[in-house]
Parts: structure tokens; C-alpha cells; sequence
């Protein structure tokens, strides 16, 4: 027996968590077998470092988001049936659930899934991902723990774990997460590295063969290397790695892919296809095991039953724990209740002050003052930029001197993430999954391709993570064409559940913030100009508030219906506005409107959306500085697209701008050479 937080708890002996091990091992084998699908050799391998885990996360099924439990990663997402073991031993999940491994509907689908299987923490799959999103996590436990705890109160003090295999540690999402977790010196942060040294192609070391434990002292972590099957060595180093307060924990655990199977075990094959019957049957016959599918011992069940005791208690001595801070400290316990609801202060949209317009501003620094008008108001927003701080303008300053988080100093607004612009979308949708955080990040447009995943992810999660998009078009200038971006609009776009808002003045893009953080069931990109901007004039157009409908009417046509409808977006809705006067001089009737975020606008009523493109309507211009993509079905068969279908070239962006057909002139002349 030990003791923790005041509640004696049971650790198991030697034997009965290799037991467990052993059921766990089985019972993520019969998972995959039954469904014909899935990839045994890994929770067969790991299924020691799982049992001992299991033994020592402090969770509570019967709360399943109770704030204080270990958050637990599984960044090789492949060994998913090993999770649902863990969880079903727990008490989130029940054999029905193992049974339905990898069906339509099922609790237990092909990788973990955040939001459908009661005790995932995060979707996991794309190699890395996890391992960067659990840093996320623990950068937001660290900065939490140091605002809310006090002295006499360590209400925030549980660990992040991460379990990580060979193909984890090969992408480089991970050494990005890594090489800051590092520097941010994480102690609650343990990822256990399975190193089996087999991947789907074969032996790791076709390819694999660098000193990963060196490679990780490097980066300022602890390191311990097990024996991964050896459960008392496994206990060892996880109490090693709790005990250092000031770096973050890797432990080696060396093993044998599917660990019992006769003539599988240590092979690809048994990475990624059931084992088969006879060879099923036969491990379990040579670990002594019953033949029966889904089998759970007496004296496992009975551990668990009353783990699950200890689990309460702890929970119960928390909450209790708590109730004698928010006495205590009863202004922070509010605010703690209030973040971790993910309610913004009463009152935070009047924080911003509308933009007069007599004076050009470019959206970044726009959006900038936005975020620090916001952020006067809104403790929890924080973010950082990938090493374009300066460029992105997205620091949140502190009087003349930003906050930045860093080692040892967690109370920072700001994040600097360096150029790890794939770990920062992990990192920043690890904080969203913690809580208590709306987290933000941001860099050039066109580098989005670095980060897409973390986007996909975040849409998948439906997480409240902010992408910010500076220098958003060729008007980028003498960069070139590797720093314009082009299809990346279109890109972002394709993701189902992000929203992708690209206002068109420093009025709109204080909307696009405000939607932004209103939004709980997703993410959101906000791209922005690098260039001077018109602030538009809503004494003459359409007021602003119009913009959160995602598409409005910005200047109605006058003297009866219009022939010519223009939908354009961003920077390019200035040109829209100097194309209809054009075209007015010309005495055509033309209606201009702003197109700030498509995805917003297909929410909107069936009323709203015809009365904004109305089918007698039939001649569409869309002008946007990107690819068409996306833009088929408002054009219609008779619209003219002014964008771009090639990349641009260095140069100054007026000079651009006439190259490009980015000018009133050029604009009408398409609209000549359509018969308009």
C-alpha cells in the first residue's frame, strides 16, 4: 500500500500487472480479430507499459472530464484497441464496445476519437500529432497551475502523458514539439517512447538508425531506457520522471512487437493485419492464456473494482480540496470556473473600438489592435507566432514590454514558437483540448501548408483554435511567388468545419476576431493583409456588423434592379467598389458585396442567402487574388472570375497589380471580352 493525497492506494504486485498486461494484450488482440481489421502488434508489444500506466493514472470514469485527472495521449494512434482495453479495465468503456471494434456507430472506431470514445483525450492517428498536442497540453497545465494554485493550494497538480512509438519519433512534427517542450522545461510532461524497432516496411533501421535518446538529451529531457516487458523497471522510471519538476521525461521502453505470438511476434507483418485464428490461439495457449475471446480474470476484475474506489476517493478529495480554495481564494476560483466554462468576460465585445475611415490601415496591424483590445479583457486569450512576430503583429503586449511564456515564467500572454509552424498547430490544439485557454497562432498564408494537419485535427476535435494568416495575397510584393500565396484560400476552404474569414477592411476583421472566439464548435483561419487598406466608409456603404453572416450587401444598386452583381473578398473588395463605379460611369445598375467568409454564409437562413445572391442575377463577378476553387457554384455558368491560375513574381505590388489583371481597367475589360 502507498499513500497519495491522502488516500492509500493499492499497488498491484508484480505478478498481477503482468496479468494485467497479459489482459490487456488479449484483449486488444481479440479486438482486432473479430473486426478483421486494426493493428495488433503494437498493444501487444506495449502491453506491459499500458498495464503499468493504467496502475498509476489518476482518473475518474465517473467523471470523465474531472480537471484535475491525468491527461493520457496516445500519439501512435494505430494501437487504438490497447487504449479501449485500458478503458474498458477502467470502466469507460464495456466488452459490448470492444466487440464493436472498428464498426459503423461503434464507441471503439479505427483510431481514437475525441468527443466519441468516453476517455480519449485527443484524436490521434497522423504519426507525431499527439506527442505535439500533448505538449500543448502541458504548456496550458504549467501556465493554469502557476495563476490559479497558491501556496497553500495545489488544486492544478496532476501529469501529461504520452505514449509514442518508432513512426511517432520519425515525423518531424515531433522533434519540433519536442525540441520546445525542451526548452520550455515541461517536468509534468512523460512521454514513454515504445521502441520496437519495426515499422510497416520492415526493420526501423532502413531507414531509422539515429541516437534518439541522445537526440532527446539534446533537447533538455530527462532519459531513462527500460526494458519495456519489464513492469518494475517500467514503475521505476515513470516515478523517476515525475520526480523532475524541471524537464520533460522520456522513457525508452525497448520491446518486441506482438509480444507472445509465436511466429509473428518481433515482424511487420503483425503491424497492421489481425493475427489470424490459429496463430491467436496459439499465443494465448503459449502464455497459459484461456481460449475464450474477450476474457477478463477474476482477480483483474476485482483489482479494478476497487482501483475504481481509489479513483473516487481522490476525485472526493479534490472537490473537497477545492471547496476549501474557492472559500479561500473565492475571486480566483470564480475566474477558474469561468475559463474552464470557455465563457468570455460580460461585456468583452464593446473592447473594441471601431476603425474611423479616413485613414488606410493594413488588416495585420488591424487585427493586431484588435487582439489587444481583446486581450485587455480576455485573460485567456494567449498565442505566439512562428518566429514572424514582428511580421504577424500578433503580440500581446503588456504595457511597453510583452509577456512572453518561457521557461520557469508561465504567466506570459505570448508564445514564441520558433519556426515549428507543424507543432504549433498541434501545440495550440493541445491547449484548446486542455481548457481555460482560447489559444491562437499565426504566420504567413502561404506557409499554411506546413501546418495543415493540426487544421484538419482541430476541425475533427470541433476546437476553438485560432489560425492567423498574415501577408494573405501576391500584394506580398518582392517576397516572390514562394511567400504569395494562391491555392491556399481555396485549401483552407476545402477543410469541412473551418471557418475561413478574409475581411476586407480593419471593421471587418474586428468581426472575424469576434466570430472567432464566439465559435465552440470549430476552428477558425483569419487571414489578413500585409498592404495599406481603405477603411470603408459605412456613412455611404453597408455597416460593418453585417460582415459575422459571412456575406452581405455592401452597396446596393441603385435605379432599379441590378445586371451586374460583384462578390469579392479581402483586398480585392476595394477593387470591386472601383470596378461598379466604373461600370456605373457606364450606366450599368451594379451591386457590390462582401464575401468575408464563406462558411459563415452558408449557414445563414435560405431567405437571407437568396435575397444576397439572387438568381435573376445571372451576371457574377467574383474577383479574389487566388484560385477559383470554391467559387463554382456562386459564379454559375455565365460568372467571370477575375483571380489568379499560375503563381506571381517578385516585384513591387503595384507593378503586380497591373500584371496580374488586378486593376478597375483590367477587371472591365474581362467583363468586355464576356459580352457583358
Amino acid at each position: 500500500m502507498t499513500e497519495a493525497d491522502g488516500i492509500r492506494i493499492q499497488r498491484p504486485t508484480r505478478e498481477l500487472t503482468e496479468k494485467i498486461a497479459d489482459t490487456l494484450r488479449f484483449l486488444s488482440a481479440d479486438q482486432v480479430q473479430k473486426a478483421n481489421s486494426g493493428h495488433p502488434g503494437m498493444p501487444m508489444g506495449a502491453a506491459e507499459i499500458a498495464a503499468t500506466l493504467l496502475t498509476r493514472l489518476k482518473i475518474d470514469p465517473r467523471d470523465e472530464k474531472w480537471f484535475n485527472r491525468d491527461r493520457f495521449i496516445l500519439s501512435a494512434g494505430h494501437a487504438s484497441s490497447l487504449l479501449y482495453s485500458m478503458l474498458c479495465l477502467a470502466g469507460f468503456l464495456t466488452l459490448d464496445d470492444l466487440r464493436d471494434f472498428r464498426q459503423l456507430g461503434s464507441r471503439t472506431p479505427g483510431h481514437p476519437e475525441y468527443g466519441v470514445t468516453p476517455g480519449v483525450d485527443a484524436s490521434t492517428g497522423p504519426l507525431g500529432a499527439g506527442l505535439a498536442m500533448a505538449v500543448g497540453m502541458a504548456t496550458a497545465q504549467s501556465a493554469l497551475a502557476e495563476i490559479y494554485n497558491t501556496p497553500k493550494f495545489d488544486i492544478i497538480d496532476h501529469f501529461t502523458y504520452a505514449l509514442a512509438g518508432d513512426g511517432c519519433l520519425m515525423e518531424g512534427v515531433a522533434y519540433e514539439a519536442m525540441s520546445l517542450a525542451g526548452h520550455l522545461g515541461l517536468g509534468r510532461l512523460i512521454v514513454i517512447y515504445d521502441s520496437n524497432s519495426i515499422s510497416i516496411d520492415g526493420a526501423t533501421d532502413i531507414t531509422f538508425t539515429e541516437d534518439v535518446e541522445g537526440r532527446a538529451r539534446a533537447m533538455d529531457w530527462q532519459v531513462l531506457a527500460v526494458d519495456g516487458h519489464d513492469v518494475g523497471a517500467l514503475s521505476d522510471a515513470i516515478d523517476r520522471a515525475r520526480e523532475d519538476a524541471t524537464h520533460p521525461s522520456l522513457i525508452v521502453a525497448r520491446t518486441t512487437i506482438a509480444k507472445g505470438s509465436p511466429n509473428k511476434a518481433g515482424k511487420a507483418s503483425s503491424h497492421g493485419a489481425p493475427l489470424g485464428a490459429e496463430e491467436l490461439a496459439a499465443a494465448k495457449a503459449a502464455r497459459g492464456w484461456p481460449l475464450d475471446d474477450f476474457h477478463i480474470p477474476a482477480e483483474v476484475a476485482a483489482y479494478f473494482d476497487i482501483r475504481r474506489g481509489e479513483w473516487l476517493a481522490w476525485r472526493q478529495e479534490w472537490n473537497r480540496r477545492y471547496a476549501q480554495y474557492e472559500k479561500k481564494h473565492h475571486a480566483l476560483a470564480k475566474e477558474l470556473s469561468r475559463v474552464l466554462a470557455g465563457d468570455p468576460p460580460k461585456q468583452w465585445k464593446n473592447a473594441v473600438a471601431p476603425f474611423p475611415s479616413d485613414k488606410p490601415i493594413a488588416n495585420r496591424a488591424a487585427g493586431g489592435r484588435v487582439l489587444n483590445q481583446l486581450a485587455a479583457v480576455i485573460p485567456e486569450l494567449i498565442g505566439g507566432s512562428a518566429d514572424l512576430t514582428p511580421a504577424n503583429l500578433t503580440a500581446i503586449n503588456s504595457g511597453d514590454n510583452p509577456e512572453f511564456l518561457n521557461k520557469g515564467v508561465f504567466l506570459g500572454r505570448n508564445l514564441h514558437f520558433g519556426v515549428r509552424e507543424h507543432a504549433m498547430g498541434c501545440f495550440v490544439n493541445g491547449m484548446a483540448l486542455y481548457g481555460g485557454f482560447i489559444p491562437f497562432c499565426a504566420t504567413f498564408l502561404a506557409f499554411h501548408d506546413y501546418m495543415r494537419p493540426a487544421l484538419r485535427l482541430a476541425a475533427l476535435m470541433r476546437l476553438r483554435s485560432i489560425f492567423v494568416y498574415t501577408h494573405d495575397s501576391f500584394m506580398v510584393g518582392e517576397d516572390g511567388p514562394t511567400h504569395q500565396p494562391v491555392e491556399q484560400l481555396a485549401s483552407l476552404r476545402t477543410i469541412p468545419r473551418l471557418h475561413v474569414w478574409r475581411p476586407a477592411d480593419a471593421n471587418e476583421t474586428i468581426f472575424a476576431w469576434q466570430a472567432a472566439i464566439e465559435r465552440r464548435d470549430g476552428p477558425t483561419a483569419i487571414c489578413l493583409s500585409r498592404q495599406e487598406l481603405p477603411v470603408l466608409d459605412r456613412s455611404i456603404l453597408a455597416p460593418a456588423r453585417e460582415t459575422l453572416k459571412g456575406m452581405y450587401i455592401l452597396e446596393p444598386e441603385t435605379g432599379g434592379t441590378a445586371d451586374i452583381l460583384i462578390v469579392a473578398s479581402g483586398g480585392e473588395v476595394a477593387l470591386a467598389l472601383a470596378t461598379a463605379a466604373a461600370l456605373r460611369e457606364r450606366g450599368r445598375r451594379v451591386r457590390v458585396t462582401s464575401a468575408p467568409c464563406l462558411e459563415a454564409f452558408k449557414l445563414q437562413a435560405e431567405g437571407y442567402r437568396k435575397k444576397i445572391l439572387p438568381r435573376r442575377i445571372r451576371k457574377r463577378l467574383v474577383i479574389e487574388a487566388g484560385v477559383i476553387q470554391g467559387w463554382e457554384g456562386i459564379l454559375g455558368d455565365t460568372g467571370v472570375f477575375v483571380g489568379l491560375d499560375d503563381f506571381g513574381h517578385s516585384g513591387k505590388p503595384a507593378a503586380l497589380s497591373e500584371k496580374l489583371g488586378f486593376s478597375a481597367a483590367a477587371v472591365i475589360e474581362k467583363i468586355d471580352q464576356a459580352g457583358w
